[in-house]
């Protein structure tokens, strides 16, 4: 998101769904009068998932809402861009500005393309160079646009071009912030575009209307976002002469510049720098996001920036952050990344990390959707209807915007039936598999709904995962418990951004020592000369046993009991008997084996006549 979060305007709001080239639910969505060029506009694909670490939320009780309505829909704009630097939204006249830096030569013109709300096309700005950064005044009444030798500005209304003032040639791009009640950019210093990485860049403002020097600068393509309570965010890509960049938070209270917090990520070692993509201040302005490539998404207090004391969860893997935007109430966060297949490119979720309700995820996969979210490509209407996105290919070289649309309300869900339990009698060590039911209100979803479980044993509770409900609200919850006793089992559902949290649902299993047994084969008779052998096999159900088993003999005949020799188990479960009769007459074999915490006890016998 290449633009400032303005004062009165564009404030960002959240709320989510996940949306990819599959077929998309079937549910209402809102049409526009307004003409479109080269816009797609369908009902979105809700495709929540549940993290998993997802179940400190579940099982709050939440008040009944109004009726639904439809879930989320989506339009698809094909951008006539080949490069992208910047987006703005202006709120107050529902317009998106979107930025063609087209940096590539020092002759090219620049391009800003204008739609409205719904995604038509309004108008294109065409610059007489390019044009890099976008912001909005504090009023949405002027948009700023970095040139090549100049700031212009365009009234949002009529679109009129004017320029502002002169400035030093940029040759790589700018980036724009309107803070304070000024406009604040970058200027950097390259004579060619191969070194624009690693330019030393100025950070300037207009004062009276003329370019001035503010004295910051450092290496590197600068980033500038502004935030609420006249605060500015100055973050530095990674690059060549910064191998440990900087983030630093300006006071830009009447016009001041006023340096406070300052940071660097790298320890003493060089880990953990920096690789800065996006950044952006919550809707109070006390905690800053940063989508850091080498790291996900950092989340800091904005005024020591230092670490939260409760971090996001993780991207998933194989998705690397690329933009970071709150929603102007301080509900939501929306996460961009880069990722390809069924990788989600976009998370949004609670703004609160505290908060785990799962986040409604998209996947931007192909020639109708692009397949990432580009770099500070995120912005939010004032109130929170539309989240506007710029997605780009893997090459980098085509661009869509999407204008997403959240539903209005949640829906309702229960678990209803309880749970049961199969087979019958558990065991220790043996599959168990747990059954039951969750409902929810409103349209199907796009994909399945997941629901977590818990086992709660003498040792502790052990995390199950995720179940996958069927389209008719069954679910099956897989376990091999391990222990004798009680185990409680707990399956939650704790809500994503479309359903409310079901109360949690229990249920208490008995489990067994696992059975075991012996089998004999023996001579119905034998001679006191040539002796006995019996051959048998041991067996034991549930957890395997950490060593062989060892069997007790004992034999009983006319003169009395006696204890033989033990035999060991083979690995393949059987065993040998071996012995020489003392006296005539029936003799009796008993072979046992004791047990253990897990397995019952198990004996056989078999009695062998000796006749001579």
């Amino acid at each position: 998101m290449n633009t400032a979060h303005q004062q009165n305007t564009a404030h960002r709001q959240s709320t989510a769904h996940r949306q990819s080239t599959a077929p998309r639910q079937n549910t209402a969505h809102r049409q526009s009068t307004a003409p479109r060029q080269n816009t797609a506009h369908r009902p979105g694909r809700l495709a929540a998932t549940l993290l998993a670490t997802a179940l400190a939320g579940a099982g709050l009780t939440v008040a009944v809402a109004p009726a639904a309505h439809a879930a989320a829909s989506e339009a698809v704009v094909k951008l006539p861009i080949s490069s992208y630097s910047a987006l703005a939204v202006d709120s107050v006249h529902q317009r998106v500005f979107i930025a063609d830096s087209n940096t590539d030569y020092y002759l090219n013109k620049g391009t800003i393309a204008v739609y409205d709300f719904q995604g038509g096309h309004l108008a294109t700005l065409q610059t007489p160079a390019h044009v890099s950064g976008l912001a909005l005044s504090a009023d949405s009444g002027k948009l700023y646009a970095g040139l090549r030798e100049q700031i212009q500005t365009y009234d949002t209304t009529t679109l009129e071009p004017a320029v502002v003032a002169s400035t030093y040639t940029d040759t790589c791009g700018r980036d724009l912030a309107f803070s304070g009640g000024q406009l604040y950019f970058t200027t950097p210093y390259s004579q060619y575009v191969g070194t624009c990485a690693t330019a030393s860049t100025y950070l300037d403002g207009i004062v009276d209307g003329l370019h001035t020097r503010t004295g910051w600068n450092d290496y590197g393509k600068l980033q500038l976002e502004a935030g609420p309570g006249d605060r500015m965010l100055l973050g530095q890509p990674r690059n060549d002469k910064a191998a440990n960049p900087f983030l630093t938070v300006y006071d830009t209270h009447d016009g001041a510049l006023v340096r406070g917090a300052a940071r660097r990520f790298a320890d003493a070692a060089g880990n953990g720098a920096l690789d800065l993509k996006d950044m952006a201040f919550s809707a109070d302005g006390g905690k800053i996001a940063v989508a850091d490539a080498g790291h996900g998404t950092r989340l800091l207090n904005t005024d020591d920036l230092s670490d939260a004391a409760n971090a996001y969860p993780a991207l998933p893997a194989g998705a690397t952050a690329s933009s970071v935007a709150f929603s102007g109430d301080g509900k939501y966060l929306a996460r961009g990344a880069a990722a390809t297949g069924s990788t989600p490119d976009l998370l949004l979720q609670p703004a609160d990390p505290a908060d785990t309700t799962a986040p409604l995820e998209f996947v931007f996969e192909g020639s109708l959707d692009g397949d990432r979210v580009a770099p500070r490509g995120m912005e939010w209407s004032a109130d929170g209807s539309r989240l506007f996105t710029v997605t780009t290919n893997a090459a980098g070289g085509q661009f869509w915007l999407h204008i997403i649309q959240p539903p209005a309300v949640q829906y309702d869900t229960c678990f209803t039936g309880g749970l049961t339990h199969s087979p019958d009698q558990a065991v220790a060590g043996e599959p168990l598999a747990l059954r039951g039911r969750l409902e929810s209100d409103g349209p199907a979803p796009g994909t399945p709904l997941k629901v977590t479980a818990t086992r709660t044993d003498p040792t502790g509770t052990h995390d199950l995962g995720a179940a996958t409900v069927k389209a008719d609200g069954t679910f099956t919850v897989l376990d091999e418990p391990d222990l004798v006793g009680d185990a409680t089992y707990t399956v939650s559902f704790p809500g994503d951004l479309t359903h409310r949290p079901a109360e949690d649902i229990t249920h208490t299993v008995t489990v067994a020592k696992a059975p075991t047994s012996i089998a004999l084969t023996a001579p119905d008779e034998g001679s006191l000369g040539a002796g006995i052998t019996i051959t048998g096999t041991f067996t034991a159900q549930g957890k395997a046993l950490p060593d062989r088993a060892v069997l007790k003999v004992v034999r009983t005949d006319r003169l009395g009991t006696g204890t033989l020799s033990s035999v060991t188990v083979a690995a393949d479960g059987t065993f040998t008997v071996e012995d020489i009769p003392r006296t005539r007459r029936d003799v009796t074999y008993t072979v046992s084996w004791p047990g253990d915490d897990l397995h019952t006890p198990s004996t056989a016998s078999a009695t062998i006549r000796i006749t001579h």
